[in-house]
């Protein structure tokens, strides 16, 4: 597993390359990490998310679900939620690049973003729970509720649809779409647009519009 992050200009990038790009201890440690240094950076910044290959992110890493028990879930899961809770009200704009797949925690990470760029020809969106007989802890189902339309809301949720990069521009879970090539490039150039907002100011604003999902990812509550 790789998270590198890089400074280009005013503006960081986080490059998580490790196959499926799931969310397990390191993992999340690393992104962590790595949220540190953008927040501590002095001047302009912005932060852009991807990953590599087929996969932006496909959520939960269910093999160390499976390894450490009810008790490794109850570990783990509530790192990912105040890791999508730190996201959400992140001091500096975040634009997520999404390079391929984005499933499950993995899209719920990218809705905790303030932006989202897709690539226009292959990969997916999708919240699969429905299909795994999993359930969603209330701070995921508050972050969707936030982030996503009402329709789009209900359906990704109760239907487990694949939305595609077209498809995510339509049912306003994305932004906009790119090309395969282009997708990190237009998202450090929409970042580098935001980059010189105050942070302190940023935060308060954020806290202001997500502040009770906020309480229920950092809350790190399952049920």
């Amino acid at each position: 597993m790789s998270i590198d992050l890089a400074r280009e200009g005013d503006v960081f990038v986080l490059r998580w390359d490790g196959g499926e790009n799931r969310l397990n201890d390191e993992s999340v440690a690393a992104w962590n990490e790595a949220l540190d240094e953008v927040e501590k950076a002095d001047g302009p910044a912005a932060l852009v998310t991807t990953g590599a290959g087929k996969f932006y992110c496909n959520g939960l890493d269910l093999d160390q679900l499976g390894i450490g028990g009810e008790e490794g879930f109850r570990d783990l899961v509530p790192a990912v939620l105040r890791l999508m809770g730190r996201l959400l009200v992140f001091p500096r704009p975040t634009v997520a690049a999404l390079n391929g797949h984005a499933f499950a925690a993995g899209g719920m990470l990218a809705l905790a973003q303030d932006v989202r760029i897709m690539r226009r020809d292959r990969g997916w969106f999708c919240i699969p729970e429905i299909d795994l007989s999993m359930w969603l802890a209330p701070g995921m189902v508050a972050l969707l509720k936030a982030r996503l339309p009402t329709l789009t809301f209900h359906e990704s949720i109760v239907t487990g649809r694949r939305y595609t990069g077209p498809e995510s521009v339509e049912h306003g879970i994305v932004q906009q779409v790119a090309a395969e090539d282009d997708v990190v490039a237009t998202a450090v150039d929409v970042a580098g647009l935001l980059a010189d907002k105050d942070p302190t100011t940023l935060q308060a604003l954020k806290r202001g519009m997500y502040g009770d999902v906020v309480d229920l990812l950092e809350s790190g509550d399952l049920t």
